[in-house]
């Protein structure tokens, strides 16, 4: 698709469509399309009655697809089910009307009272039937005490980008909860043994348990009822819930309390002790299975996608042997749901051969997590012919920095799908947390929408078109620069960009935030910077939507980031020559770039601390509930667990945010203490003191203080001033191909 629009988690209110809502009603109509003209008073409520949309049967290959066409102020758009329609709603917002509704932010305002005529009739239809969204990891990571209202603007702007499947783990402990009550485990039991729900991503993926317990009762049933709604919005769309499947997972002492069964410990993974895992080859295990699938068809309805990882990341079998457990598990799921799909995850040796020869591989779907980070990849022989999604991990923890393989994405792609025996059929968008990069998600919803390879440069000119609310010339060289760095980085080691520094644990030779990220520039660093005075040369008059003071303050805060390191290796170089002057100018100008980082941050609501912790509060029933729930969403954005998992392991600012508040009150503060330790070292001729910045950031992660959830200061002045004291740069060669 030449151009559809990208997605924002702004709680919005859930708009019931008017009972004259314009959709064409036919007798014989294939499906209803209700849910879509609900969808679409609430993406665009003043303008929704010219739009009519009409469901329309699939053709004989069974493609979704979708035709618009209309004169001003009466467009139709005909659909095979009510998310397509939303997908041909989202072309017509992008290359006719010229608006984008993004993930996040918008240009809607820019839209005419009276929309504008489609110049001819225009159809499209998907190349590959799998359209899969959101990573395990989503809901720790994109906000663990989001409303419903949240999630409901999520799938509706997954559908105007032509998105048909959505992992959904909100209120999954509950079929645990319920089954396990059945097999010696009372209600209180499984409440400790359950995590809190930003780290409950982790142990779906069987790494750990037990973390910043017990949950509540109460909260279990909320997250349930979360869930259920979630689904039901997905089935109401024509768009496929894929649910957790279960693979074996108990506590550590099920054998205990159902004797003769045989369990096995898988070790650790990053400092967390792993649940237990329940050989799918017992007698026992189709009992469990078929108790937690009734929970959790009763829970939330039936689906025919599962998502299922045994020993993701390192776990160990022990005595089970992994093809004959691989054909228990997916008989329980067929037991429970003929014909579904086992979802899997293709990530570093998973799925295993071993495992792969015990499934059948027809109902079988690996979303490939790597397809844009190495080269020399075969994924018809390193899986033995199972289907599998081009799928991309472009942002690791949800850290703000932007940036994608993009190039890798627009050849490659159609490169498998067209290859001799090629067995990929779909794409599946996989960042760790979604919200943060809108035209990485836009462009690459759009590969499965494209009947040949997406021309980048065209796409981003197109895409600078609508996301301001009109072309513009300063708006289309900003993203042509953009598009030459960020979003052209190159595949071989890497799919993600470099983190920022000023998120660094401190240390003069610090290379990354997190101890997995690229540890130099990926692309051309000036490619930023003049981003950004283009941005600030866009025309006034498109200067007041959300997307573009999003935009403007994302590049302000990655030039400032980039200036990082830059500034970092001259403060090593001074410290080491003992030149105090030198050493005291450059820490001066860190610290106010920390600083002014903070202040542009204030001034939109996507980069806020009080907008990631405010939601914490309506989730809990008493006071120590809601310190259990801010320390989850404190830490997960932090020093993910204790010393050992921080320090230890390397988790601590895998998730870092460049949100205003957090920068200001742990971020600067402890670069602050570092500097004055090195300072007073210069001064006297002694050794450093030391510092224990755990103890700093989990201070932070315990603290009860709330922060501001609406914003301060003007994102245009801000981001001047940012550009205007960024000292240039040369463009020059990436520093690391990596």
């Amino acid at each position: 698709m030449a151009g559809i629009v990208s997605l924002a988690l702004t709680t919005l209110g859930a708009i019931a469509a008017p009972a004259s809502a314009t959709a064409v009603e036919h007798a014989a109509a294939p499906f209803d399309t209700g849910a879509a003209v609900a969808s679409l008073h609430r993406l665009l409520p003043a303008q929704a009655r010219q739009i009519s949309l009409i469901a329309e049967p699939r053709s004989a290959t069974g493609a979704d697809s979708f035709t618009v066409s209309g004169r001003a102020g009466a467009v139709t758009v005909r659909g095979t089910s009510p998310a397509t329609l939303l997908t041909g709603v989202g072309w017509y917002l992008r290359n006719v009307a010229h608006v984008d509704i993004g993930f996040p932010a918008d240009s809607t305002t820019r839209l005419p009272t009276r929309l504008p005529a489609v110049p001819s009739a225009f159809t499209d239809a998907a190349v590959v039937p799998n359209r899969y969204a959101l990573n395990d990891t989503d809901a720790g990571y994109s906000g663990a005490y989001r409303t419903f209202a949240d999630y409901q603007h999520e799938i509706d702007v997954l559908a105007l980008h032509g998105i048909n499947e959505m992992l959904v783990t909100v209120g999954a402990e509950k079929p645990y909860y319920d089954a396990l009550q059945k097999f010696g485990y009372s209600p209180t039991d499984l409440q400790s043994w359950i995590p809190s729900p930003a780290h409950q991503p982790w142990w779906l993926m069987q790494n750990m348990d037990s973390f910043d317990g017990p949950v509540s009762a109460q909260l279990i049933n909320a997250r349930a009822a979360l869930g259920r709604r979630i689904c039901d919005q997905l089935r109401a769309l024509g768009m496929t819930p894929v649910l957790p499947g279960y693979f074996g997972t108990v506590p550590a002492d099920f054998a205990a309390r159902n004797p003769g069964t045989n369990v096995i410990a898988p070790g650790d993974w990053v400092g967390f002790t792993r649940p237990s895992w329940l050989d799918p080859n017992d007698p026992a295990f189709a009992k469990v299975a078929a108790s937690y699938y009734a929970a959790q068809s009763a829970d939330f309805g039936n689906s025919t996608m599962f998502k299922m990882d045994p020993l993701q990341e390192g776990g160990t079998p022990g005595n089970i042997d992994v093809t004959t457990a691989a054909t228990a598990i997916q008989s329980a799921l067929e037991q429970a749901h003929p014909n579904a799909t086992w979802v899997i995850l293709g990530w570093q040796s998973n799925p295993s051969a071993a495992l792969l020869a015990g499934v059948d591989k027809s109902r079988m779907l690996i979303v490939d997590g790597l397809s844009d980070r190495y080269d020399n990849l075969d994924r018809e022989s390193d899986w033995g012919g199972t289907p599998y999604a081009f799928g991309t991990i472009p942002d690791f923890g949800g850290k703000n920095t932007f940036g994608a393989n993009s190039a890798v994405w627009v050849s490659r792609f159609h490169q498998w799908l067209t290859k001799s025996g090629s067995m990929e059929r779909g794409i599946a968008f996989m960042p760790e947390g979604t919200g943060t990069d809108p035209a990485a998600f836009a462009l690459f919803a759009d590969l499965a929408w494209s009947s040949s390879p997406i021309d980048q440069s065209a796409w981003f000119a197109n895409y600078s078109a609508a996301r301001y609310g009109g072309p513009d010339p300063a708006a289309a060289a900003a993203w042509d620069e953009l598009r030459q760095g960020p979003y052209s980085m190159a595949a071989g080691t890497w799919d993600e960009p470099q983190d920022s520094l000023f998120t660094a644990r401190p240390a003069l030779t610090a290379a990354t935030t997190a101890s997995w990220s690229p540890d130099a520039m990926r692309y051309d660093a000036s490619t930023v910077q003049t981003a950004l005075h283009d941005l600030l040369n866009v025309a006034p008059a498109l200067r007041s939507t959300s997307a573009y003071k999003f935009d403007l303050v994302n590049t302000a805060r990655q030039a400032l980031d980039n200036r990082s390191r830059v500034l970092l290796p001259q403060i090593n170089a001074a410290y080491t020559a003992k030149d105090l002057t030198t050493f005291r100018a450059l820490v001066a100008e860190w610290n106010t770039d920390e600083a002014t980082l903070d202040r542009l941050t204030a001034t939109d609501p996507h980069f806020l601390a009080g907008t990631w912790l405010a939601g914490t509060a309506s989730w809990s029933a008493d006071p120590a509930e809601r310190a259990r729930l801010q320390y989850d969403a404190r830490s997960i954005i932090t020093t993910w667990g204790e010393r050992t998992q921080a320090d230890d392991n390397g988790l601590r600012d895998y998730a870092a945010r460049e949100y205003s508040g957090i920068i200001r009150d742990l971020y600067a503060k402890r670069w602050s203490a570092y500097f004055a330790s090195l300072d007073t070292a210069l001064s006297t001729g002694t050794a450093p003191a030391p510092i224990d910045f755990f103890a700093m950031d989990d201070a932070w992660a315990h603290a009860a203080n709330s922060y501001p959830t609406t914003t301060t200061g003007d994102p245009y002045t801000v981001a001047s001033a940012v550009a205007a004291a960024l000292p240039p740069i040369a463009p020059a060669a990436p520093t690391a191909r990596s």
